[in-house]
């Protein structure tokens, strides 16, 4: 029998059979040998051990069209990025790492600012300016008030979406719009720190009444760039795309060296200058790395 994983927690994963039957299954040895964990998302073979209780095993894993290890997905096809305008402050460091994530597993991204009607509409406007370059597609919603979520929706349709950002931006309360079967836990915001509690302590798979799916995955605060080399950093910034090769020398990094085509682009503004000082921060700690590696 197959089936979808669609929520794992405690050692079980809970798999939707293709009947439409929930069974709580555990992994064989087998995956411990191959080094291989299930994954929320994973299409697998099962075997029924108790039909009364609803309870079966994981015989093996059919191929993965892609996976993810932060948050730890399997078989997606698109990222749903979601940070907030304010309450709290978006930490862009943080979202330019996860477009960079996607970017390297070749998963398209939508760039998600929600609780609009928590900011001003010039700050709305300079989150718009810096990403605007990006190539990611780019909403500003209010899940409170249900502004922009018509147009979420249609680009949901039909895909297998992860949604992915911090504690306290409004994940489950977007995802109880999205999938009202959800029944997604909501936390507040402390206001003494400014960050959202963690509600959601697993990932979990829901489908979409538009024929979607949609993965709920815990709050993060920090993202590694995991192997990346400092020399590939730029091809992940996509404001950059246009210049490569315009450079005084090849292979330009554009950080220091002179003649440099984006440098030139950020000082017109054709390329946005917080986008450029994310790039050269995040360059710095790649180099900081290397040299640890080294020494």
């Amino acid at each position: 029998m197959r089936g979808k994983i669609i929520k794992g927690i405690a050692g079980f994963y809970y798999v939707q059979a293709e009947d439409g039957v929930l069974y709580a299954c555990k992994a064989k040895g087998i995956f411990r040998n191959r080094k291989e964990k299930p994954l929320v998302g994973d299409n697998v073979e099962m075997e029924v051990t108790h039909e009364g209780d609803r309870e079966g095993n994981i015989t093996d894993l059919l191929p993965r069209s892609s996976m993810l290890l932060r948050p730890a997905v399997a078989n997606v096809d698109q990222a749903l990025v979601l940070f907030a305008v304010a309450k709290p402050k978006p930490n862009l460091s943080l979202l330019d790492r996860f477009l960079i994530m996607m970017d390297r597993q070749k998963i398209p991204a939508l760039i998600c600012f929600n609780k609009t009607d928590e900011a001003s509409e010039a700050e709305t406007e300079r989150l718009r300016g810096i990403y605007a370059g990006c190539k990611s597609r780019l909403l500003f919603i209010s899940a409170k008030y249900g502004d922009g979520l018509k147009e979420l929706n249609s680009l949901l349709k039909g895909h297998t979406t992860t949604v992915a950002g911090p504690s306290g931006v409004g994940k489950s309360t977007l995802i109880n719009l999205l999938a009202p079967h959800a029944g997604m836990e909501t936390g507040n915001i402390s206001e003494k720190i400014d960050r959202g509690k963690h509600t959601t302590r697993h990932s979990e798979l829901f489908c979409l009444e538009n024929g979607g799916y949609i993965f709920d995955t815990p709050g993060f605060s920090s993202l590694e760039l995991g192997t990346m080399e400092k020399e590939e950093l730029r091809y992940s910034f996509p404001e950059f795309a246009a210049y490569e090769g315009r450079c005084r020398f090849q292979g330009c990094v554009h950080i220091n060296e002179p003649d440099c085509a984006v440098k030139q682009a950020v000082e017109s503004g054709a390329v946005h200058k917080d986008r450029y000082e994310s790039y050269r921060a995040l360059f710095e700690e790649l180099k900081e790395r290397e040299k640890r590696r080294y020494t």
